[in-house]
């Protein structure tokens, strides 16, 4: 029998925190890639960090879209791996407001990731930021390279509580496809607060002459020119800066979640220039 092979790849930082990932979560249910899915989807969570938490909530959120999906937490640290198993059990005797049948399993495991069979979306947030920008398409090439036909690959970055988040859905084939900014609007005073936490592929790209710096400025200027809409609420306000890019020619595409403080476009329309 051959040995096993090392995980491949670096361990994250480890900084986990409870609801995190909520926003990237949500748009994976809702993604045409997770419904059409076949029997029993298998999802991945890259790099969960120091508690399983991410990926009991992943499962929590993903079941009500498709109560057959399976979540599979790898980790590089196999003393993660012991601490999320550990915090499984505890599910399973009902220790948590987790389902006890949560449909959870952890192993150790990098950019190979090793699965019992071929993941139909892999999410790794929080991942590549440690690495550098000519790291990704490798990183993500390897990642891909492991998804069912038809399957995606989410790779990006939040901040630590969740409300500033950004990704790019790469498909099956490793070409980037979309990428979306997540915002909590409540706060909100700039939408280019996102520049912060862009995926390793665009964070060093955010100069004058990328096509992403371009963009995060027209999200600014809209947002500044729908400042009357603030007196009906945040969330009219950020529709109203959403149709301004709109009406600017810039190709945005799920309209309808402009209310949860998300903009998609096109991965051509941020590309970093050659």
């Amino acid at each position: 029998m051959p040995a096993p092979t090392a995980p491949i790849g670096r361990a994250t930082r480890g900084t986990t925190g409870t609801n995190r990932l909520r926003r990237v979560d949500r748009w994976i249910a809702r993604h045409p890639v997770l419904r059409s899915a076949g029997a029993d989807p298998l999802v991945v969570d890259l790099g969960f960090g120091a508690s399983g938490v991410t990926a009991f909530e992943l499962e929590a959120r993903l079941r009500a879209a498709r109560a057959d999906v399976e979540v599979l937490g790898l980790e590089i640290d196999p003393a993660r791996v012991a601490t999320a198993r550990t915090q499984l059990e505890g599910i399973r005797e009902g220790s948590s407001h987790f389902r006890r049948d949560a449909r959870v399993s952890f192993a150790t495991g990098g950019f190979e990731v090793p699965a019992p069979r071929r993941p139909r979306i892999i999410r790794a947030m929080n991942v590549l930021r440690q690495y550098d920008e000519a790291d990704v398409p490798g990183a993500w090439a390897r990642m891909a390279g492991r998804l069912e036909r038809g399957g995606m690959l989410v790779e990006g970055t939040c901040n630590e509580v969740g409300r500033v988040a950004t990704w790019v859905a790469v498909n099956a084939q490793a070409v980037p496809e979309t990428f979306t900014v997540a915002l909590h609007l409540g706060a909100l005073e700039a939408p280019s607060v996102a520049a912060e936490r862009l995926p390793k592929a665009l964070i060093h790209r955010n100069v004058p002459g990328e096509r992403v710096h371009d963009f995060l400025g027209a999200l600014d200027r809209e947002w500044d020119r729908a400042a009357p809409h603030s007196a009906f609420g945040p969330v009219q306000r950020w529709r109203a800066a959403m149709q301004g890019m709109t009406d600017a020619g810039w190709p945005l595409r799920a309209h309808a979640r402009w209310r949860l403080g998300e903009v998609t476009v096109p991965w051509t329309a941020v590309a970093p220039a050659a």
